[in-house]
C-alpha cells in the first residue's frame, strides 16, 4: 500500500510538473506574441541597421540596442528570432528601422534582406572624371578602380581600348551598400550601348554621321553647348548643319575639353589659336571622342535636329540662345547679348 501511494504521489507530481511548465511555456509564449506584434517607439528619426558578415544573432541584437531600440527583453528577441527561424537567414546590409515597425516585421526584413536601396545619379554633361571623382566620394560604394588609370578602368570593364569619355548614361542608378563600383560603371555603360543603339536606329535619313559613335560625339557638343533643354533640337540643327556646309563646328566646350586641368575659367585667344584634335575652330569636322556624357535627350536631338537654317548661335546671358542665320545677324546678337551694345 505504501508503495502505491509513494509511485501514485510521484506521478501526481510530475503531472503538476508538467502543468507549471506548460503554463509558464504558454505565458511566454502568449508574451512572446505581445511582444513580436508591438510597435516601435522611437523619434522620427530613421535609424540605420547595418548587418556585415560574420555578424550573428547576439551582435545584431547590441546594434538594435544601439540604435535606441529598448523595447522587449533580450530573451523575447531571441524566442521570436527562433519561432521565425532568423538567426542563420539574416542578409548582410544596411536595414532601415522607423518608429511604428513591430519586432516581427525588422525580423523579417532581415531574413528577406529587404536592404535599404542608394542612388548614385551621373549627371548629364558629366566628364569621365567627374564620374569617377563621384564615386570616390561616395563612401557606401567599394572603391575597386580608385587611382586606377582610365585605360586599365575600362579594362575591368571588358571594353580594353575604349575611350571612356561619353561611354555612360547619365541616369540615376540604385545600389546597395557595398556595391562595387565598377558594377555602378558597368550598368551606365551597358545603359549608355542600349540608348546610343536605340537613337542611331531611330534617326532621321541622311544625317552627316557615319557610325554611332559620331553621333555619340556630337551629342556630347549638344549636351554641353545646351542651356535650356528645350533647345536642344535646335543647337542640333545648327552642328548638323555645319558639318553638311562643311564649316567648322566653332564650338567652345571641345576648346575647353582639349586644355584639360589648364583651363581655369576662361578661353583666351591663344587658345582659340592653339592646335588640339578638339580645337573645333582649327579643325573641320567633329573632334576624336566625345567631351562629356550626353543624357538620352540629346542623343535624341541629334537623331532629330530641328528643321531651320540658323548656323549660329549665341547665349543671351539666361540660359537660352538666340539662333542666326547669317553671319551678320550673328554678329548683331554678339554685340547685343555678349558686348552689351
Amino acid at each position: 500500500m505504501a508503495t502505491h501511494l509513494k509511485h501514485g504521489r510521484l506521478k501526481l507530481a510530475f503531472a503538476i510538473a508538467i502543468i507549471i511548465v506548460a503554463v509558464a511555456a504558454t505565458i511566454v509564449w502568449q508574451r512572446t506574441q505581445g511582444f513580436a506584434q508591438r510597435a516601435l517607439v522611437l523619434d522620427q528619426t530613421e535609424r540605420v541597421l547595418v548587418i556585415e558578415r560574420g555578424d550573428g544573432f547576439n551582435a545584431v541584437l547590441q546594434k538594435l540596442r544601439a540604435q535606441g531600440v529598448v523595447q522587449g527583453s533580450d530573451l523575447e528577441w531571441k524566442l521570436l528570432s527562433r519561432e521565425m527561424g532568423v538567426a542563420g537567414r539574416m542578409q548582410v546590409g544596411e536595414y532601415s528601422i522607423t518608429s511604428g515597425l513591430t519586432p516581427r516585421e525588422i525580423l523579417d526584413r532581415l531574413s528577406k534582406g529587404e536592404v535599404i536601396q542608394r542612388k548614385f545619379t551621373i549627371v548629364e554633361g558629366w566628364s569621365f572624371r567627374d564620374l569617377r571623382a563621384a564615386l570616390d566620394a561616395d563612401a557606401l560604394i567599394k572603391h575597386s578602380t580608385q587611382g586606377l588609370p582610365d585605360a586599365q578602368v575600362m579594362e575591368k570593364l571588358g571594353r580594353s581600348g575604349v575611350f571612356p569619355e561619353g561611354r555612360f548614361l547619365p541616369e540615376t542608378y540604385v545600389y546597395t551598400r557595398g556595391t562595387d563600383d565598377i558594377a555602378v560603371l558597368d550598368r551606365a555603360a551597358k545603359a549608355m550601348d542600349v540608348a546610343l543603339a536605340a537613337a542611331w536606329e531611330s534617326r532621321q535619313a541622311n544625317l552627316p554621321l557615319a557610325s554611332p559613335d559620331e553621333m555619340l560625339t556630337l551629342a556630347s557638343i549638344v549636351e554641353k553647348e545646351t542651356g535650356l533643354a528645350s533647345e536642344r533640337p535646335q543647337i542640333a540643327g545648327v552642328f548638323v548643319r555645319r558639318l553638311e556646309l562643311g564649316m567648322r563646328l566653332e564650338t567652345d566646350p571641345t576648346i575647353i575639353y582639349g586644355m584639360g586641368s589648364s583651363y581655369a575659367g576662361n578661353i583666351r585667344k591663344r587658345d582659340l589659336q592653339t592646335d588640339t584634335p578638339y580645337n573645333t575652330y582649327l579643325r573641320a569636322g567633329l573632334p576624336p571622342t566625345p567631351i562629356a556624357m550626353p543624357g538620352k535627350a540629346a542623343l535624341a536631338a541629334v537623331a532629330h535636329p530641328a528643321d531651320g537654317d540658323a548656323i549660329f548661335f549665341v547665349a543671351r546671358g539666361n540660359g537660352a540662345h538666340y539662333f542666326s542665320a547669317t553671319y551678320a545677324e550673328h554678329s548683331a546678337a554678339v554685340r547685343k547679348y555678349q558686348l552689351k551694345r
